[in-house]
């Protein structure tokens, strides 16, 4: 069946009009009752078996490797846009945003700075063929996945679009300061603080979307999966990557984007089409989506269940819910060991963001801690996205500084000095200490130069 076929939902209301609409979505209540399902077996995982999932679970709480450190089934390159060095650190099948690359940048990350975290490759796709298909036991009718309802590119674009800023965020971003700063061993791509990007996305609904293909009642989750390779984790596929939503953050703020930044979407960044879950962790905005299960019972896939949880000491043996909101961060726009003069007045830049709300202060300082003075904010403070500040400094004796910056949001939270470690190394909100180094007579290297 076609979009064009998809029965209309009522006027002026986008949905079905039997289909539950609660918000905001009550996230806590939510994991919580997820958690629940999961453990007495009150829920789905379609394409892999529960044996396998408490496989997994027992391997990821006992540390072994997350999967994404390396290519499975991938093509090489896995990714396909350039990667310059003084742009990029490049991670297995993943590059990370040199931060000092951002300076002067604006508010959005440009398409071509934007990280890239691939489970396999890129793939290449023609929006002329692409379909997303939507089926399962939530819709009318429950059209299963050899019948299901489709839109084509077209479409999508003849909906009512909206545009959106948001940010999208690694879980495991600022993984590498578990080790570094913390003595952690944690299992993962070793990111910096440069799995975070944010954009000008443009697309439609969701909500638009489940309503023109007719959501029942009954629905509860919904899960969207990507069109990028099969992943494999030891020797065995767990298919592509998919990872459920609740129907109530479905139907409150998910967008199916197809432009990013007024272009289409690149490549690496899910053409034709992307989920963007705004405020959650990136692995929930599924890139390249091809296809959307709507069910009438709780969905899980390995994405929710071995990995994306937070396993350790300070956890439930099971492991947490799985995570939803991103955590709080700050990141200079610097260099990793840039050098200044002693006595010269320098203006330092960052950003700050946080996945509860918008930042509401950010303090710097400038002597590994021992003092903190209040940053200039320079954009009104939104959630979903980053705010830039800045802060002046004029560096003292020649040797070694570390510079700190930590922010505030508005639900309260404020980053600690210690992150409490998982073994995945996910949500690191800790201050992070930045090393530069004062020298006497000498010009600052430019914000491209230093180590990382």
């Amino acid at each position: 069946m076609t979009a064009s076929a998809v029965p209309s939902p009522p006027p002026g209301t986008g949905l079905d009009a039997s289909a539950p609409r609660t918000f905001p979505p009550d996230e806590n209540a939510y994991d919580r009752r997820r958690l629940r399902q999961w453990i007495t077996g009150d829920a789905t995982a379609g394409g892999v078996s529960r044996r396998r999932l408490f496989t997994l679970l027992a391997a990821t709480t006992a540390a072994t490797a997350f999967p994404g450190a390396g290519p499975a089934r991938a093509a090489d390159p896995t990714i396909v846009k350039p990667l310059p060095p003084e742009w990029f650190v490049r991670r297995g099948t993943n590059a990370e945003t040199r931060w000092e690359a951002l300076r002067g940048t604006g508010h959005h990350t440009p398409n071509e700075l934007f990280f890239v975290r691939n489970h396999t490759a890129t793939p290449v796709l023609d929006a002329h063929d692409w379909r997303l298909r939507l089926w399962g036991s939530g819709l009318r009718g429950a059209p299963g996945e050899d019948r299901p309802l489709e839109f084509g590119y077209d479409d999508l674009r003849a909906l009512p679009a909206v545009t959106r800023t948001v940010a999208v965020e690694c879980a495991g971003n600022g993984r590498g300061h578990y080790t570094s700063q913390q003595g952690e061993t944690v299992s993962g791509t070793a990111w910096g603080l440069g799995a975070i990007g944010v954009a000008r996305w443009r697309g439609v609904r969701l909500a638009d979307v489940l309503g023109r293909a007719g959501l029942s009642s009954s629905a509860v989750d919904v899960q969207p999966r990507g069109l990028d390779a099969e992943y494999v984790s030891g020797g065995e596929s767990l298919g592509r990557v998919r990872r459920p939503l609740p129907l109530t953050k479905a139907l409150d703020d998910v967008l199916l984007a197809y432009e990013m930044n007024g272009e289409p979407v690149p490549y690496d960044h899910g053409y034709p089409v992307r989920v963007l879950v705004p405020s959650w962790v990136g692995i929930a905005s599924i890139k390249w989506v091809g296809d959307i299960e709507v069910s009438a019972r709780p969905l899980f896939s390995p994405w929710n269940t071995a990995f994306y949880r937070l396993f350790g000491p300070a956890h439930p043996p099971e492991g947490s819910a799985p995570l939803t909101r991103q955590t709080l961060k700050s990141a200079f726009e610097l260099a990793s060991g840039a050098t200044f003069p002693a006595g010269e007045r320098q203006v330092l830049h960052g950003r700050s963001w946080s996945g509860a709300g918008a930042v509401a202060r950010v303090d710097v300082s400038t002597d590994g801690g021992a003092s903190w003075r209040p940053a200039r904010l320079h954009d009104d403070g939104r959630a979903g996205t980053w705010t830039r500040w800045s802060v002046p400094w004029t560096p003292g004796a020649p040797g070694p500084a570390q510079l700190l910056d930590r922010a505030t949001d508005t639900a309260g939270r404020r980053q600690p000095d210690i992150a409490v470690p998982n073994t995945q190394g996910y949500l690191f909100d800790a201050v992070v200490r930045h090393p530069v180094t004062v020298v006497r007579g000498a010009r600052s290297t430019p914000a491209g130069e230093g180590t990382s």
